[in-house]
């Protein structure tokens, strides 16, 4: 009976996925056309999902680990808000493993048959059609309905599932309601797909509330009455009033898209300037008040933040408007609160990271924030100097102390950072016998300059890193002694493709490398160097953007003047005899939709529904050219 049930729902999804039954959801045609073009799924064919091992669920968890905690306790309202029997509360991340599940305890086993397993893959290239993986590659709210799964082993199965998103526009989670009950109609699904909308909303906003809480964070919307429900706009931005992040019902609001928005001043969106806009803060942002758009449309707003007079001086700038450094990303925000906490009880920092991600630039921010302010920071790379050099470097010499010496002697680093911070870039590549005296200072607070007598330093540690030291130790190269004399609090750096203020970075790094000369960005270019990884972390960007600061003609950078391996994706177009119908299909429906955008490449992926950087991957597949645009 199951064999002939899942040969007749093969058959239909062959009739419908080729185009012969006119009455079929678009949608799910679409999607059985990719399982079986793409991804070349049989649907009659019965396998179990493909489930994570426990330790990588538990990574994966961690990684989500806020995410969870906020969902939580909405997917137990959901749970009961559905009356609980018969269904099973699901999230998964953006891979669609499944993280969490609500269901009654003795439902479990009847979800757990049907693949709802705590770390199950339900993506569509795993699963086929199904509200989780479908969610994912539609990004927007559906529910499939028994016969519409792709598998025939899922057809008793009904979810409706709605994506969750991060500020950054960028998705997030999948939040799923499935019922294995036969008698569930599609109708009955309306009410459950609603409930689900609400509750991923909810964690969207909760989630963004949560992820920006130290920023100034504007609440608004048409209606009074509807600032703080979950339809609100939320816009979120720094004490210098550029804009960090906006939600989807903000962009609707104002009428724009998130490139936008994004780094731009929030006075130039809204009426009111932004010491005025400051003044009407406080900390829970409960009461609304009248606030008018640039184009004169009038909306309530909150605004959460400490409370500032209007004609009250500026503040001591916190963390992110410290200058030589940019700190919108939150989480490096609490890690330098953090390091400037311990630093200033005499705490050493071992500051970890890729090169170039900014680890002396953050060591430097530490100091300048800290009541050694006004003393030396001396940094010194380990891995730079020749090692018969760094001992002298470091602890300097006595005059005439050995062939070659000045006469005069010199001073060594820990003696020109008396009563500061010495920065120890790379300390991973010390050589064994200067970590013994290194370790030596540290302890007795005396140096010994080469051929000289003992002397006394007051000095406070930040060494840097991109390798692991407990590697190290283990090998035999790095003192273990000294590693932990070294980590009294340790700070791991993200890569710049993991930072959150990449567009703030961004405009940061442009304003310095101007150096007041009036210079343009082209969006196109702009949103080119948002989406490229940059291997080489902030090193590279700066380097890139000095390049370009040199290269600008009349003070506009183009899309042409960014370096070939920036702009991948001007490539040669391909041949369209080359791709497949399919192919030849997307990428027919991608340069259409280019063009009808003029190539707006952020307003291109909302129309497509994907990301930019799913965008700028789909065109480097078809090798299609971004031309120059004078915008």
């Amino acid at each position: 009976m199951h064999n002939d049930h899942f040969s007749r729902h093969a058959r239909q999804v062959l009739t419908v996925a080729h185009g012969r039954d006119p009455s079929s959801d678009p949608s799910i045609a679409r999607s059985w056309l990719r399982c079986l073009e793409d991804y070349h799924l049989d649907p009659a064919v019965s396998i179990a999902p493909t489930v994570l091992e426990h330790g990588r669920l538990l990574e994966s968890r961690e990684r989500l680990q806020q995410v969870l905690h906020i969902a939580g306790t909405e997917m137990n309202s959901l749970h009961q808000q559905l009356s609980g029997a018969g269904h099973a509360v699901l999230l998964t991340d953006a891979r669609g493993v499944i993280l969490n599940c609500v269901t009654a305890p003795s439902e479990r086993k009847i979800f757990e048959r049907a693949g709802l397993w705590l770390g199950a893959d339900w993506s569509e290239a795993c699963e086929g059609t199904n509200g989780i993986g479908t969610c994912l590659v539609e990004r927007q709210s559906l529910t499939i309905h028994r016969d519409e799964h792709f598998r025939g082993r899922h057809t008793g199965l009904t979810c409706s599932a709605s994506p969750v998103f991060d500020p950054h526009g960028e998705l997030l989670a999948v939040l799923d309601v499935s019922s294995a009950r036969e008698a569930v109609s599609r109708q009955s699904q309306f009410h459950t797909m609603a409930l689900v909308n609400l509750s991923a909303k909810m964690i969207e906003s909760c989630y963004f509330l949560r992820h920006f809480e130290h920023h100034w964070l504007l609440r608004f919307h048409l209606q009074a009455e509807s600032v703080g429900l979950f339809s609100e706009g939320l816009l979120a931005f720094d004490g210098e009033g550029r804009i960090c992040a906006v939600n989807q019902s903000a962009l609707n609001l104002l009428g724009q898209v998130r490139g936008g928005l994004l780094g731009q001043p929030v006075e130039a969106f809204f009426d009111c300037p932004l010491d005025q806009l400051l003044g009407r803060s406080s900390a829970n942002a409960t009461a609304s008040w009248p606030l008018r758009t640039r184009d004169g449309r009038q909306l309530f707003a909150a605004l959460r933040g400490q409370a500032r007079s209007v004609a009250a001086p500026v503040a001591k700038p916190e963390a992110p408007l410290l200058p030589g450094i940019c700190l919108g990303d939150p989480a490096l925000q609490t890690d330098f609160r953090r390091a400037l906490k311990v630093f200033e009880r005499d705490v050493p920092l071992l500051i970890n990271g890729e090169t170039g991600c900014g680890k002396e630039a953050f060591a430097k921010a530490v100091h300048q924030a800290s009541l050694r302010a006004g003393k030396p920071f001396v940094a010194l790379n380990c891995a730079a100097i020749p090692e018969h050099l760094i001992e002298s470097e470091l602890f300097g010499y006595r005059g005439g102390s050995f062939t070659g010496a000045l006469k005069e002697g010199m001073r060594g680093k820990l003696q020109q950072a008396d009563g500061g911070t010495l920065f120890l870039d790379e300390i991973g590549d010390m050589p064994l016998a200067l970590q013994t005296r290194l370790l030596r200072v540290l302890e007795d607070r005396l140096v010994v300059p080469i051929g000289g007598e003992p002397q006394a330093v007051d000095v406070r540690i930040i060494s840097a890193t991109h390798r692991n030291l407990l590697e190290r130790v283990e090998a035999g190269s790095f003192r273990e002694d000294l590693y932990y004399r070294l980590n009294g609090l340790e700070v791991a750096l993200p890569a710049l493709r993991e930072r959150a203020d990449k567009a703030q970075l961004l405009d940061f790094l442009l304003d310095q490398e101007a150096a007041g000369q009036a210079v343009t960005l082209q969006l196109a270019a702009r949103e080119a160097l948002l989406a490229y990884a940059w291997p080489g972390n902030v090193r590279q960007l700066r380097m890139v953007l000095r390049t370009l600061m040199a290269l600008a003609e009349d003070g506009c950078v183009v899309l042409g003047d960014l370096p070939v391996n920036v702009l991948a994706p001007n490539l040669a177009p391909s041949t369209p005899g080359e791709l497949s119908p399919l192919h030849e299909a997307e990428r027919k429906t991608l340069l259409n939709t280019l063009d009808q955008q003029r190539w707006h490449m952020t307003r291109t992926a909302e129309q497509l529904g994907v990301s930019r950087n799913t965008l700028y991957r789909k065109l480097r597949k078809y090798r299609v050219c971004l031309p120059e645009l004078d915008k």
